[in-house]
């Protein structure tokens, strides 16, 4: 087609494009007139304001108002990549690193003349000296109160370890209540700690943003036993909360009224609205917190408090004593549970939950309410790079799409980065716009295409409204919606650590008994008048080298003994074909347990230590959340990678150690989470591994064959932990047969270098390899008794790293492995010394699996 001429053209060369990107029919006309038009006019409607202190932007409307499906608007890509490609155009392509760090709002201390610190912007303080400050607050003591001065704040002052002592408090106010020492320079617990053990009656110490607040030896539990009526550390609550911390909350104590003994009890009495948010509460039910101290409490705020003291029906339970309460917000999930629906209908006098209608979540069936979450905000350091700053901001911003044309699908995912319009538009679980990627084919083919978003309302808007769009749109919680908002927002990480810890106490609980291995009982299938096997088969490999005159190959799969193919068969193409359950195949039924990644992790029940820790993200999203909160909490390494359910080299797979791209990587098809590894056994530096080629003649009884030789995988680039080298793909990646350069290393020659680079005794690592291998089969025979099939005879490839204790580590297995080395290469083996003839690879496997022979394979 030509270029596209009119409206009906465009419908017509679009139609499947307008219909996935959910744009209304009505938006349709004015689309395409915008598109040939080339018309940007959201700046006519829209205004980008900024928003969290400069650290991020909102879309804000300004045009009178905005019904339901009356616009459409088109938002330019400012950034269209390929993952891989990401750092290298940063630093190569003139003012794109610029444009992203503004976009992002990860170059203010370079835009601005604010002093930037540790990722916030703080204004400077006060030009009043200490002194003075402490003049002023004696003055005002005896002018408006007692005399007393029962708080104190000393805030961002410079003050250090020896001014601190020097002020002698303790002395000159000896009846403080609350004191304030944020953003100091205090560094040592040992001096600090016997100067407010004098204050006798602190109820509240602040040391929120000093170097001291670092040592993690000083909890609120240990400084409340020099200081015992505390009841608020660094914002946070002690055991010791009581009706003062309440108070405090509920806005009835302050600078202005700091209270005192004889003014505590009882003084909740009429407090309707509290805020207990992050106050790091275990136990929430106490005296204080009570109905009966609490009578009015009608608006509460339990969010980002972990009740780890507390199960989820006690919190309830006592919640409903609180008969005035109406709006309640609360992590969800959370110490609650998991369901907006089920707290509801264990607190019905509840109106609001996280601000949201209760008639509305529970005439929807919500279950997750996430319109409150804190956003997560870019983090870096001055000395960072502007493409590194991009590079850890990107995934907040970034959205997906994947080409295809009538022949195939694109193998890569396209990233692109919306422009500063666009890029504004942040989440809402009810938003009032909705953005959609689209293709726009001005010469009616795809080589012509340019990618735009649309942008078009849902609901209706008014002048200052705040434009929004859902991040997750059309992802529910089945799809762990809750769960993926941590790309974005900071979610309950104590939820999510509980999810984990619980799985992990169930798994180490079950027990299995190992099945055995049994010598070889399958037959030869060879008749007893000679007559050759009938072969057929779909690989050319195997019709080139399988010349055994005990086999003949045929192209009529009817007319076969041995199916060997690299199709799968299932019951639908046997009848297609005209297969029968006589015939021989080479794959055992429910092999998936073992040849798709998130399956072996199944497979594998528990935590053995070939396999690196596993989750599938599409169904264990929360465990890996509760994984790596607990490896960032205790200090350890925290790189992952990800790789596609079924695809093979490499295609898709990512190294990360950003929680947020493991979440939005997602988005690009199934995948699983495996744990890097971080630390590998190296040749000559390079990161490699081994290709092991497995027979499996029967699961029942299991009888494997191991191949006398394997195959190394070597990668180009030495060996590196950079965040920089996880874009290079031959730095980390050792598939190289496809169009890279491959460097080819035989058996011989690497077991002879390897033990002499690392001092070790090769049969010893093989002897390990050789147990994981047993143990990966064992594994799927007592998960997976159903495998066995008496007509099946399989070939697997099953990867293999060494850590840097040389222990095997399991990559994967492959049904149907690629074997061009093993028939280019000849070979020797390393138990018996004889030379393999690559020529004989496959006549040496089939003699294997179907003439009882093990010439160059060894049985188990």
């Amino acid at each position: 087609m030509a270029i596209i001429r009119d409206f009906e053209e465009f419908v017509e060369v679009h139609a499947l494009l307008l219909a996935a990107s959910g744009i209304p029919s009505s938006l349709h006309e004015l689309l395409y007139q915008k598109l040939s038009s080339d018309t940007f006019d959201g700046g006519d409607f829209f205004q980008v304001e900024p928003c969290e202190d400069g650290r991020q932007r909102r879309l804000v409307l300004t045009a009178d108002s905005m019904d339901k499906e009356s616009q459409v608007f088109l938002v330019d890509h400012a950034w269209t990549f390929r993952l891989s490609d990401a750092l290298k155009q940063l630093q190569e392509v003139p003012g794109l690193a610029q444009r992203m760090a503004s976009l992002m709002c990860v170059d203010l201390d370079l835009a601005s003349d604010t002093r930037f610190v540790s990722g916030s912007l703080h204004e400077s303080n006060s030009e009043m000296s200490i002194e003075a400050i402490l003049e002023r607050e004696v003055s005002e003591a005896k002018e408006k109160y007692d005399g007393i001065v029962r708080w104190l704040e000393l805030d961002e002052l410079g003050i250090d370890d020896d001014i601190l002592v020097s002020l002698d408090l303790p002395r000159k106010f000896p009846d403080l209540i609350a004191l304030s020492l944020c953003l100091n320079k205090l560094k040592d617990w040992e001096r600090l700690m016997p100067e407010i053990a004098k204050f006798k009656d602190l109820r509240a110490l602040w040391l929120n943003d000093n170097p001291i607040s670092e040592n993690c030896r000083y909890t609120a539990d240990t400084v409340l036993k020099l200081s015992p009526r505390l009841e608020i550390f660094s914002s946070k609550f002690t055991t010791n909360f009581g009706e003062w911390a309440l108070g405090f909350c509920g806005g009835i104590y302050g600078k202005d009224n700091p209270g005192c003994m004889e003014q505590v009890n009882g003084s909740l009495q009429n407090v309707t609205t509290l805020d207990l948010s992050d106050r790091c509460i275990n136990n929430l039910i106490s005296q204080a917190f009570s109905p009966v101290q609490l009578p009015s409490l009608s608006c509460l705020n339990l969010r980002g408090n972990p009740m780890e003291q507390n199960s989820a029906e006690e919190v309830l339970k006592h919640l409903q004593g609180f008969t005035c309460l109406r709006s309640l917000e609360v992590d969800i999930p959370g110490p609650l549970g998991e369901s907006a629906v089920e707290i509801l209908e264990s607190l019905p006098n509840l109106s609001l939950l996280n601000n949201v209608s209760s008639a509305k979540i529970l005439e929807k069936g919500k279950h997750v309410i996430d319109s409150m979450l804190q956003p997560r905000l870019p983090e870096w350091s001055p000395e960072e790079p502007l493409a590194d700053r991009v590079l850890n901001a990107m995934w907040f911003y970034l959205m997906t799409y994947r080409l295809a044309d009538e022949e195939k699908i694109d193998e890569t995912s396209v990233w692109y980065v919306m422009d500063e319009l666009g890029s504004a538009l942040c989440h809402s679980d009810e938003p009032n716009f909705r953005v959609s990627p689209f293709l726009y084919m001005p010469e009616g083919k795809l080589a012509s295409a340019v990618s735009f978003s649309i942008l078009w309302p849902i609901q209706h808007a008014k002048r200052g409204d705040q434009c929004t769009r859902d991040f997750l749109f059309g992802i529910g919680e089945e799809k762990q919606r809750s769960s993926r908002l941590t790309a974005w927002f900071h979610t309950p990480g104590h939820y999510f650590i509980k999810v984990y810890e619980k799985y992990h106490q169930n798994f180490q609980t079950k027990n299995y008994d190992a099945p055995s291995i049994n010598s070889s009982k399958a037959r030869s299938l060879l008749g007893g008048d000679g007559s050759p096997l009938h072969v057929y088969t779909d690989i050319p490999q195997v019709e080139e080298f399988l010349t055994r005159p005990e086999f003949v190959i045929t192209t009529e799969p009817k007319d076969a003994d041995i199916i060997w193919t690299s199709m799968q068969v299932d019951d639908d193409m046997k009848k297609v074909v005209g297969l029968t359950d006589q015939q021989y195949i080479n794959q055992f039924p429910f092999e998936a347990c073992l040849v798709m990644k998130h399956h072996l992790a199944e497979t594998a029940h528990g935590f053995p230590e070939w396999l690196q820790t596993t989750y599938n993200l599409e169904a264990q999203l929360s465990l890996l959340i509760g994984d790596y909160h607990l490896r960032k909490k205790g200090g350890r390494d925290n790189l992952w990678i990800l790789k596609p359910w079924n695809m093979a080299r490499t295609i898709d797979t990512t190294v990360t150690g950003d929680i947020s791209a493991i979440i939005r990587l997602m988005e690009t098809g199934p995948k699983i989470c495996q744990k890097y590894i971080e630390h590998p056994a190296l040749f000559h530096g390079k990161k490699f591994d081994l290709r092991y080629i497995v027979l499996v003649r029967s699961m029942n009884p299991l009888e494997l064959f191991l191949s006398d030789v394997f195959w190394i995988r070597l990668a180009n680039n030495t060996y590196s932990l950079d965040k920089h080298s996880f874009f290079e793909y031959e730095t980390h990646f050792t598939v190289m047969n496809y169009g890279r350069r491959l460097t080819h290393v035989s058996t011989p020659e690497f077991v002879i270098e390897f033990e002499k680079e690392h001092q070790v005794e090769w049969l010893e690592i093989h002897q390990r390899i050789r147990n994981m291998i047993q143990s990966v089969f064992e594994s799927a025979t007592l998960v997976h008794p159903e495998m066995h099939s008496p007509t099946s005879r399989a070939m697997y490839g099953v990867d293999v790293m060494l850590d840097c204790s040389f222990q095997p580590k399991l990559l994967e297995v492959t049904y149907c492995p690629d074997c061009t080395r093993a028939c280019k290469y000849d070979s020797k083996s390393l138990l018996s010394g004889e030379i393999l003839k690559a020529c004989d690879f496959f006549n040496d496997v089939f003699g294997c699996l179907f003439l009882n022979e093990t010439t160059h394979f060894t049985p188990f």
